[in-house]
């Protein structure tokens, strides 16, 4: 199965979690974006609901599928929030932020009754931090400062250029920070780093998610869907 057959049947997975009158949390990245479509088609169909955006990006689609969105200022809870991942261990710890979203994407899984993970199998690691650099967003001010003290913590800090390639222009997330993607042997203690990094004056957050993830679903290249739920915590 290709993977844009790959992403429509995962997303239409995730969208039938989604029930009447509910005030759902949308991720970003190409595979919540499958999942933003497949609940705009049920709300064409009369589905009644309210998003909650992660990105200036989801919200763009979200409205072009006449979603109606609101803001998480206005909302006590969120029923339910789907987002993609780069990373899945075990216990259903996860690496995000590839996508630049991480901060909003935390803030709005953190309101979440119930935060499901939708990504492909190959996702699925031993160990945090052996398939892609853990990125942190951190103010612009003294940058190069923060990216030492990370380092202290044993990572190997490197700041997300801008997509474009263009020298000296780094990348911007929504909130006007900067985004460190830090290299590592792997995380032995996700808690623990977790923990240390947010200690890092310069750092706003990172793309470390420790124990909020309720439920993973992923698809694998023949396009069968598995659940899983969280080991060992």
């Amino acid at each position: 199965m290709d993977s844009s057959a790959r992403l429509e049947r995962i997303g239409r997975r995730a969208a039938d979690e989604v029930e009447n009158d509910m005030i759902v949390g949308l991720g970003t990245g190409s595979t919540a974006s499958a999942f933003v479509r497949a609940l705009g088609e049920r709300v064409v169909a009369g589905l009644d609901v309210l998003g909650i955006a992660t990105s200036i990006e989801t919200a763009d689609l979200a409205m072009s599928l006449g979603l109606p969105l609101t803001t998480l200022e206005d909302v006590d809870r969120i029923d339910l929030c789907v987002d993609g991942a780069d990373e899945i261990d075990s216990a259903l710890n996860v690496v995000k932020g590839r996508g630049g979203a991480l901060l909003h994407e935390k803030l709005v899984a953190r309101r979440a009754d119930r935060y499901i993970i939708i990504a492909s199998a190959e996702k699925l690691v031993e160990q945090l931090g052996t398939r892609l650099p853990l990125p942190v967003e951190v103010i612009p001010v003294g940058w190069n400062h923060t990216a030492r003290e990370l380092e202290r913590l044993g990572l190997e800090p490197a700041l997300r250029p801008y997509p474009s390639g263009e020298p000296d222009r780094p990348y911007v997330t929504d909130g006007m920070h900067y985004i460190l993607d830090c290299a590592s042997d792997g995380i032995k203690d996700p808690a623990g780093l977790a923990t240390a990094i947010k200690q890092v004056t310069g750092v706003v957050d990172h793309g470390l998610f420790v124990g909020m993830v309720d439920n993973a679903i992923t698809i694998d290249d023949t396009g069968t869907l598995q659940t899983h739920e969280p080991t060992g915590r």
